[in-house]
């Protein structure tokens, strides 16, 4: 067998982390350039003139037109952070670099911080990654599933109808050969009419998907996609099936991921985050040198994110 050569190519390594932003100074550079890569605009007006200052030992843009002044930070996912812009780019770094994941309480103990800290770092940091892929669509070959997050409950219900138990559907694009291109990881009940609207969005009309038998599937052509459906009969040999091949090992790594990192969380909660965050890098895996800079980049232009919205995650899902 080959070597993959997406799983050895060479990412960011720690060294060059450090070299490009081991000082504040080299990432608070860096996050300007993100932000306004052609120069300053002011996110009033969209003015470009402007004059700086410093006050507290913090920069400022200030509008020759309409005189609002800004830092960098401002309007950002990083606005009102006590943390420097080092802590936060080390979070980046590892969250972008991981082939699984990173837990809040692993993160904590990188970044030197406390608990709390490290959970709200990471829930801004993936709630980027969802806001980036939310307009997500799929097309061509697509392999589709249903799949769960959580077990059943002591005294419960088992199989799909446990209490505990949250459903999303897994979609992945291959080419024609077979190899996985993009996914989309979507918390969704699947009924036909929840089918219907998450094929709108994240399916081309163009698209042609496959799935098992799993009745509410058929409405994934309300999205004008073509749709072959193979009643797999369940059990073990289904997922051994060809066909269902790359979602189903998608499907598995993630899995996997998921119960080697975190000894527990909110699924009901906080799935939408936690899938958006494994998409993220899943869709972004081709080239790991530049998957920091492109966080940074989606960081510099979401909009900022309270704690108290982040924890009220409904809302935002």
């Amino acid at each position: 067998m080959g070597i993959n050569r997406v799983q050895f190519q060479k990412g960011l390594s720690i060294a060059e982390f450090m070299e490009r932003y081991g000082t504040e100074e080299k990432c608070h550079a860096a996050l300007v350039a993100s932000r306004w890569p052609t120069g300053f605009v002011c996110p009033e007006c969209g003015c470009t003139r402007h004059g700086t200052f410093e006050r507290k030992g913090l920069r400022y843009w200030q509008c020759s037109a309409c005189r609002a002044q800004t830092t960098v930070t401002c309007g950002t996912i990083f606005q009102s952070t006590k943390r420097p812009l080092t802590t936060w780019f080390l979070a980046m770094h590892l969250l972008a670099q991981a082939k699984n994941n990173v837990s809040a309480l692993e993160l904590k103990r990188h970044l030197g911080v406390r608990y709390k800290t490290a959970w709200l770092i990471k829930h801004k940091l993936m709630e980027v990654m969802r806001e980036r892929e939310e307009s997500r669509q799929l097309d061509g070959r697509v392999e589709i599933d249903d799949a769960y997050l959580g077990g059943e409950l002591p005294g419960g219900k088992s199989g799909r109808g446990s209490e505990n138990k949250v459903p999303f559907i897994a979609a992945v694009q291959t080419t024609e050969a077979g190899h996985p291109l993009f996914a989309c990881l979507t918390k969704l009940e699947f009924t036909k009419d929840a089918i219907a609207q998450w094929a709108k969005k994240s399916l081309c009309a163009s698209a042609h998907v496959v799935s098992d038998g799993l009745w509410c599937f058929q409405a994934v052509t309300a999205s004008g996609a073509a749709h072959a459906r193979t009643v797999t009969g369940g059990g073990p040999a289904s997922v051994k099936l060809e066909t269902f091949r790359v979602v189903n090992t998608l499907l598995g790594n993630l899995k996997t991921a998921f119960s080697g990192t975190y000894h527990a969380f909110d699924f009901a909660k906080y799935t939408h985050r936690y899938l958006a965050e494994v998409q993220y890098r899943f869709n972004r895996r081709f080239d790991l040198s530049s998957i920091l800079a492109r966080l940074l980049r989606a960081s510099a232009i979401t909009s900022p994110h309270p704690e108290r919205i982040i924890r009220a995650a409904e809302q935002c899902g």
